[in-house]
């Protein structure tokens, strides 16, 4: 009898006993998979954040294309940079950066090829009179402290928009860096509503405004030069050479031994 119940016993404890470790290693299975899973779907994120950067104005930076993508490059010359501002392995903050130049040193060109013309044909509120190159001097000094006053508003103004506060523990990574979101020459001065809200739009009306200002460049350059070899003004010079193409003396009214 004594045997009996002695076999029921060790029958029972071993009829338990592999159920109980069948169960813990099911739950640190399921535990691990949970584990797994979320940290799967938290690479996944990780990724998609990465690979989907916010886009300015439509523009979305890609190192594989000249300039990140950025626009400006059109027929007959299209991607033209024979002395490589844009060469392979430049950053995309030096991109932006002579984008920027340029686009400003565009805007600044195109006034200045108006007020050549426009301050020559009228001498403007101060009677100024000469060529152009001649004329900042004539300048009453209270209009011209105030000139440099505004212009030095607007460039501060532009400064703190689109560019990085410097560092001054860390100049190599904050000096002349432009801010990851501001789209080179964007400084929000629209007064008349020209920006196009269309991603296209904005990228034609960007590389038209690029393209004349590439070409006011070269002739505010051309008209300063020509200025500083005859010293007369732009409607002189174009005066003078109609009559030299007409086959008439340009210098007949200047009598003998006169330079004119």
């Amino acid at each position: 009898m004594k045997l009996v119940l002695l076999s029921s016993v060790v029958a029972t404890a071993s009829a338990f006993a592999p159920m109980s470790a069948i169960s813990i290693n099911t739950a640190l299975r399921s535990s691990t998979e949970e584990q797994l899973e979320v940290s799967a779907v938290e690479e996944v994120e990780a990724v998609q954040e990465v690979v989907a950067p916010t886009p300015i104005n439509g523009w979305v930076p890609d190192e594989g294309l000249p300039c990140y993508g950025l626009p400006g490059a059109i027929a007959p010359t299209g991607y033209f940079d024979p002395i490589g501002f844009a060469r392979d392995g430049i950053t995309l903050n030096e991109v932006k950066r002579n984008r920027e130049a340029e686009v400003m040193h565009g805007r600044v060109a195109m006034l200045a090829c108006v007020g050549y013309l426009a301050g020559e044909a009228t001498g403007g509120p101060f009677g100024l009179v000469g060529p152009a190159n001649d004329q900042l001097q004539q300048v009453p000094l209270p209009a011209f402290a105030l000139m440099t006053v505004g212009i030095a508003a607007a460039e501060l103004n532009r400064a703190r928009i689109g560019w990085v506060e410097p560092n001054f523990g860390s100049w190599s990574s904050t000096l002349w860096k432009l801010r990851e979101n501001y789209y080179p020459g964007d400084i929000g001065f629209d007064p008349l509503g020209l920006k196009p809200t269309d991603a296209k739009a904005f990228r034609n009306m960007q590389t038209r405004e690029l393209q004349n200002g590439r070409l006011a460049m070269l002739g505010a350059a051309g008209m300063c030069a020509q200025e500083l070899v005859n010293h007369r003004t732009i409607f002189e010079t174009i005066e003078f050479y109609s009559k030299v193409y007409s086959g008439e003396n340009p210098y007949a009214a200047c009598g003998e031994g006169i330079i004119c």
